[in-house]
Order: structure tokens, then sequence, then C-alpha cells
């Protein structure tokens, strides 16, 4: 049974950094492509960043420059690190899987299996 293992988040302020972890287990990550999505309170769920198999990176708009994605393969992990973060990067962030790694990386619709989710809080 695949599970996707999610630990970090937390509260901080303004400026701060944050590291959430996913780790993949009932499979060995490959050629999957891993991403995040983050839901605030009173809104849809949104694409944070995705990785594929190449190691290949993408990021949202709103967390490029600050955000990074990573993968190991050997650990099952993908990481992704928050520098400066900001009050309206709160949220709750899901980390997920796309068995197909299609092109579609930022749509949840093309992601099979989800983590359970993380509260991230930034306050000013």
């Amino acid at each position: 049974q695949v599970q996707l293992v999610q630990s970090g988040g937390g509260s901080v302020r303004a400026g701060e950094s944050l590291r959430l972890s996913c780790t993949v287990s009932g499979r060995t990550l490959s050629f999957e492509t891993i991403g995040w999505f983050r839901q605030a309170p009173g809104k849809k769920r949104e694409f944070v960043s995705a990785v594929n198999l190449r190691e290949d990176t993408y990021y949202s708009d709103s967390v490029k420059g600050r955000f990074t994605i990573s993968r190991d393969n050997a650990k099952n992990t993908v990481v992704l690190q928050m520098n400066s973060l900001k009050t309206e990067d709160t949220a709750v962030y899901y980390c997920s899987m796309d068995l197909e790694a299609s092109n579609w990386y930022d749509n949840e619709k093309v992601y099979e299996y989800w983590g359970q989710g993380t509260q991230v809080t930034v306050s000013p």
C-alpha cells in the first residue's frame, strides 16, 4: 500500500524558514512526479512546486525564488525548503505523487496519492 507521510511544518514569523518532508512508503521512488500543493482557509487548493524524475523543478510564481524542492530517491523522500516565509504562505500543505509523470504537474487531478497535510502558519 502506497503512503505519503509528511513531516515538518509549524508556526514561524515572517521572514523565517521551514522545511517540509514527504516520505513515500510501499513503493520505491523512481519515475514519479512529486508535487506540493497548499490550501488556505476559504480558498481552493493551489499548486506550489513539483519535481520530476529528471529533477526538473517547477514553482508557482508566488513562491519562486523562496522555496526549493528536492528529491532523494535513495531515501524515498522529497523535501520542500521554504525560506523568507510570508503571512500569505499560511496554509495546509500537501505532497502528492503522480504515477504517470504527466506534463500537467500543476494540476491536482493528475496526482493519485496524497499526504495527510501539514499546517504551516506564518505570523507577522
